[in-house]
């Protein structure tokens, strides 16, 4: 776990605990409650009816849903985030699980505390409506791009998001996502099997959208690839391939 004082620091730079002070920063970090996981290990699940704020400050966390024995993935979720507040409001994580990539270091907040917060500091409680709003929108847009894009479209469309979220500006001006992520993941976000990712990956190669360099992607141009993520087709010869 990290130390009190870079424990402190974190926190200051998450956004819906924005609003606090330095004390009450302290003060939050004190009703903490740490939590080690192991890779591949399962710490949230749709029977879990306890309401939690996770704090990671350590590995990678896969957010997900299953339906008909495919899984849906809703988020890639970095150290330094926090996720779960969604349990902490009418939008529960109905039929989702959390699951640690990697060895993770992580902190937990009863439903208690963050309403205690949220009416001390109701800005604490706007700074989390906008970011449901926001995440939200993303799992509409990918939804959306299921039924209307072909698999390559909508992998096009997953990496603008990605690179909205994450993306890093390198020094040639090209923007990376600095997470790896394989294609069987990128498979779990846009609804198709890993072959067809394989596929529709190569694809955005060859007409040069995208670049794969020491297991990263980099896109040269992100307008190219927004261009790329708007295309719709009636009629997908793929059809087949999306359904693993």
């Amino acid at each position: 776990m990290p130390t009190s004082e870079e424990r402190i620091r974190l926190l200051s730079l998450v956004d819906i605990f924005d609003p606090l002070s330095e004390e009450e920063i302290e003060q939050l970090n004190g009703q903490l409650s740490d939590v080690h996981l192991e890779p591949g290990e399962i710490f949230y699940t749709p029977q879990d009816r306890s309401e939690r704020l996770f704090v990671l400050w350590k590995g990678q966390v896969r957010l997900y849903k299953t339906t008909d024995m495919r899984e849906f993935t809703l988020a890639m979720v970095e150290a330094g985030t926090v996720f779960g507040e969604m349990a902490l409001t009418a939008q529960q994580l109905q039929g989702a699980y959390a699951q640690a990539l990697e060895a993770c270091e992580i902190s937990v907040m009863r439903r208690a505390d963050l309403e205690r917060l949220m009416l001390e500091k109701p800005k604490v409680g706007l700074q989390i409506s906008h970011l449901l709003s926001e995440r939200l929108r993303r799992y509409e847009t990918r939804l959306e791009d299921i039924t209307l894009k072909d698999v390559t479209a909508r992998l096009a469309s997953l990496l603008v998001l990605l690179l909205e979220n994450e993306g890093v500006v390198t020094g040639n001006h090209s923007v990376k996502i600095p997470t790896h992520y394989t294609h069987q993941h990128l498979g779990t976000m846009v609804g198709a099997n890993r072959e067809a990712v394989t596929r529709a990956f190569g694809q955005l190669q060859d007409e040069g959208v995208v670049e794969l360099r020491r297991r990263l992607i980099y896109v040269p141009n992100v307008d190219t690839l927004r261009r790329r993520a708007d295309d719709v087709e009636e009629q997908r010869s793929d059809l087949g391939e999306q359904n693993p």
